[in-house]
């Protein structure tokens, strides 16, 4: 399963952010999450990972949930995107 947002935060996705979207993914074990930007993939449970898509307002930036909870991974980091005010899901 996979969400597509574009990234609306003047400061892009920092470390708090980050941070947010990393404990976010860490709480489902038994799912792995990825966030796909630039044609690079990285996992959503290393802080240094998202931080290395050096992403910025505009860009476009693709999570994805792979496993048992993908759904209800998926859901949560998308709540965190929006409520946090990072991005705007892409329909």
């Amino acid at each position: 399963m996979q969400k597509t947002f574009r990234i609306t935060d003047e400061d892009g996705i920092h470390a708090r952010p980050a941070t947010a979207l990393v404990n976010t993914a860490n709480k489902f074990k038994d799912t792995e999450s990825f966030a796909e930007a630039g044609g690079k993939k990285v996992t959503l449970k290393s802080i240094l990972g998202v931080l290395s898509l050096g992403l910025e307002q505009g860009d476009t930036l693709t999570l994805i949930s792979e496993g048992p909870s993908e759904n209800d991974a998926l859901n949560a980091l998308a709540d965190v995107m929006v409520n946090e005010g990072l991005g705007e899901l892409n329909e």
